[in-house]
């Protein structure tokens, strides 16, 4: 687990507190929570919105090409 024999004989909960009180300097907890992403959500939106309409296209175009080919059958 990578806990040496030493780290847990010397265990003490104040001293975790004391590490995980020196080491986080924003004391505002909403900012724990707040997510910046590194892209535009509304790209996102868009780029999704766009895939969704050409797999849409591909779905109308595959029930044409069968609307033809059922037709053919029935013409024979």
């Amino acid at each position: 687990m990578g806990v040496t024999k030493e780290g847990i004989e010397n265990f003490s909960e104040e001293n975790v507190f004391n590490i995980i009180g020196n080491t986080v300097t924003n004391h505002d907890n909403s900012s724990l929570f707040s997510y910046q992403p590194t892209f535009n959500p509304l790209d996102k939106l868009i780029e999704a919105h766009e895939e969704n309409k050409k797999l849409y296209e591909r779905l109308l175009q595959a029930e044409k090409d069968k609307i033809n080919y059922l037709e053919k059958l029935l013409k024979k």
